[in-house]
């Protein structure tokens, strides 16, 4: 099975909301305040167009089981950018690909000019946290920028 890591589609709108809300659930974290009630959840191509961003999606056998970007979230400071909506189907963690596309986010906010890329998530979600801290990312004691996700409660940053 070859995994593929390409941008974003219009097609791909509809099942990476649905594998997005099935990860949420699978956590208990599909609360308000989350990605899980953000409308935008349903139309992520279309926001993936804005200027400064950027989104891959994992594919295997015609089915997209992951997916990761980058995004320049309001409030932001100058250089900073977001990594954003950063989720793996359950048969696909601990397979190098969640690593691969967080990779190729990293790369594009490089490409697009960032220096700094910030993140918000869950204590729920500690395996991610620890690859986060992998990467480079260091907790800061604080949420940054205006996503409207208030309800997360982890917040990490790394310089590019």
């Amino acid at each position: 099975m070859s995994t593929m890591i390409r941008p974003i589609q219009p097609s791909d709108n509809e099942p990476l909301a649905t594998l997005i809300r099935q990860v949420f659930r699978e956590f208990k974290i599909d609360k308000p305040g989350t990605v899980y009630t953000d409308p935008t959840t349903d139309s992520l191509y279309e926001l993936f167009q804005q200027p400064g961003s950027a989104y891959f999606v994992a594919e295997e056998n015609s089915t997209i089981i992951g997916g990761c970007g980058v995004y320049p979230t309001d409030g932001l400071p100058e250089g900073c950018a977001e990594l954003v909506k950063f989720y793996l189907a359950a048969e696909a963690r601990g397979k190098g690909i969640g690593h691969q596309l967080m990779q190729q986010s990293i790369a594009a906010a490089r490409e697009l000019g960032y220096s700094q890329l910030y993140l918000e998530s869950f204590p729920e979600l500690a395996k991610a946290v620890s690859m986060y801290e992998k990467a480079g990312f260091r907790p800061i004691p604080h949420a940054l920028g205006n996503s409207g996700h208030y309800a997360c409660n982890i917040w990490m940053l790394k310089d590019l």
